[in-house]
């Protein structure tokens, strides 16, 4: 871009001589329609003394459209303080007149190489941000599958707790269904619901497969489970504050006098009162060293008893919603 014609085609005939095909234009006003026009270029080579629009106010709005495009500006041979401005700008080089031929070939050069060079260094970082995510994500999933598979080995060496997590997270995200629930939120509801119990891995056997009623320490620390478990995943969930808070809140009771922070009502995680309930159920119709299983019915009419005290009656209805064929569920037994 020159409004010398002579200059002009002198370096677009250099330009060409690189193998890329060329646009003159002979003011800033013509070069920016042209960019509007076409698209970005690779490079551009601009006059800074020109009627009109000026090589600066061209090189300010040719870098807003297009970043990554190199220019080298043409300025005078006492015209330093211009060509540093230039420079500041962002122009990637500047050439003194009178122009000579030779110096433009290895200004393009070093023009288009600087470009490539950015250009590389910006995917390859895009890249290894991507590549880094990716083996985040898959380091996080292989360690959530990890835990998965010893919440199933514990719950296998106990033919009472047998596949109770997986019941509850079918139910639960069946239930989520009913209450509006959609998307990622119900895969983050159901990862929560499947690990809930993953903190009594620090419960002693021997309160946990007790066959008569708990001893207050017992029960203080068989609670403990509830924030034993969030500390346990915490640190590779950290993206899923649902799954944690269904891990520490699914013992909160509507009262204000469930564990471990004694929360009340709407107080409670929404996601946490739906595995709440779901697990209660579970347990209810699962036979436990303790007592025996309730059929179905009884444990959902025992729902819908503590409801507003111990369980949310939205949370209740929903569930029974979902699953209004009893005889259909994976009761354990």
């Amino acid at each position: 871009m020159d409004d010398d014609g002579a200059v002009r085609h002198a370096v677009a005939r250099v330009i060409e001589g690189h193998g890329l095909a060329t646009i003159e234009a002979a003011s800033g006003a013509e070069a920016l329609a042209v960019l509007q026009r076409e698209g970005e270029f690779p490079l551009c080579i601009s006059d800074v003394h020109m009627a009109e629009v000026d090589g600066i106010t061209f090189l300010r709005e040719a870098l807003r459209l297009f970043p990554d495009m190199a220019i080298i500006m043409l300025t005078g041979v006492a015209d330093v303080s211009t060509a540093v401005e230039c420079l500041k700008l962002g122009a990637l080089d500047y050439i003194s007149k009178p122009v000579m031929m030779e110096e433009v070939r290895a200004r393009v050069d070093k023009a288009l190489e600087k470009r490539q060079l950015v250009l590389q260094n910006r995917f390859y970082q895009r890249n290894l941000e991507t590549r880094v995510k990716e083996l985040d994500r898959r380091n996080k999933q292989s360690l959530i599958n990890g835990v998965q598979t010893l919440v199933h080995a514990l719950e296998a060496k106990d033919a009472y707790t047998s596949g109770h997590s997986s019941r509850v997270s079918r139910y639960a995200v069946k239930t989520a269904v009913q209450l509006g629930y959609v998307g990622e939120l119900l895969e983050h509801i159901r990862l929560g619901a499947e690990l809930h119990d993953i903190g009594k891995i620090g419960t002693r056997e021997a309160v946990l497969n007790k066959p008569g009623p708990l001893t207050p320490e017992e029960f203080e620390h068989i609670k403990e489970h509830t924030l034993l478990g969030e500390k346990i995943l915490a640190p590779f969930l950290n993206e899923s504050t649902v799954a944690l808070r269904i891990v520490r809140s699914h013992h909160e009771r509507m009262d204000g006098a469930g564990f471990p922070d004694a929360l009340r009502g709407d107080g409670i995680p929404r996601e946490a009162r739906i595995v709440s309930v779901v697990d209660a159920f579970d347990a209810m119709t699962t036979s436990r060293a303790y007592r025996a299983s309730r059929t179905p019915s009884g444990a959902v009419d025992e729902l819908r008893r503590c409801a507003g005290t111990h369980f949310d009656p939205e949370v209740v209805d929903a569930f029974a919603g979902a699953f209004r064929d009893l005889t259909a569920l994976p009761i354990g037994r």
